[in-house]
């Protein structure tokens, strides 16, 4: 078959998506911290890296047979790659709904990005922070306000106990703290 009737594919433009889907009929939270990265990235890749990489790949172009030229070859499929992040960007941002956690002063029960300190049975003391899906870094201690633990979090109250089902058991979490503040 001729290559010119085959559809390229090197990437489900759902991919993305797929990793970072939210459960059906909610609402996709994000924190004015976590939109503004969005967008800054979304402004990044259609301001800036998209027209450079278009005007190299005009130039591979323009040098003849594209079949072995690799700056060609790959600079159609980087775009192709900046494309769907471009789309992917573009919808997740038209579908946020942006809540900050500064606005909610104090309150005393755990919602979407309160900055809670919890106390393992052993003692141990882990803070996090409940936020969007398309912010969530564990490494820094921010959660998917969907994930698991947020999940047996949520409404509970400062000296209340959490019981989040692991692989191994189930495991308490007492909240020792509850905050609304401005993340980083």
């Amino acid at each position: 078959m001729n290559k010119a009737f085959t559809k390229e594919s090197d990437g489900d433009d759902d991919e993305l998506e797929t990793a970072l889907k939210l459960p059906s009929g909610v609402k996709n939270y994000i924190t004015p911290q976590g939109q503004r990265r969005l967008h800054d990235e979304l402004e990044n890749l259609w301001k800036v890296e998209r027209p450079v990489l278009v005007k190299t790949i005009t130039w591979a172009a323009s040098n003849g047979d594209r079949s072995e030229n690799g700056d060609y070859i790959y600079g159609k499929k980087r775009l192709r790659e900046i494309d769907r992040r471009i789309r992917f960007l573009r919808r997740r941002l038209d579908l946020s709904e942006v809540v900050d956690p500064a606005m909610r002063k104090q309150c005393d029960q755990v919602f979407f990005g309160a900055t809670v300190t919890v106390c393992e049975e052993s003692g141990i003391e882990n803070t996090y922070s409940i936020v969007g899906v398309d912010e969530a870094d564990v490494g820094r201690g921010r959660i998917s306000w969907v994930s698991p633990l947020a999940m047996a979090l949520l409404k509970l109250r400062e000296g209340d106990v959490a019981n989040l089902r692991t692989p191994t058991g189930i495991t308490e979490l007492e909240i020792i703290q509850i905050a609304y503040v401005e993340l980083d």
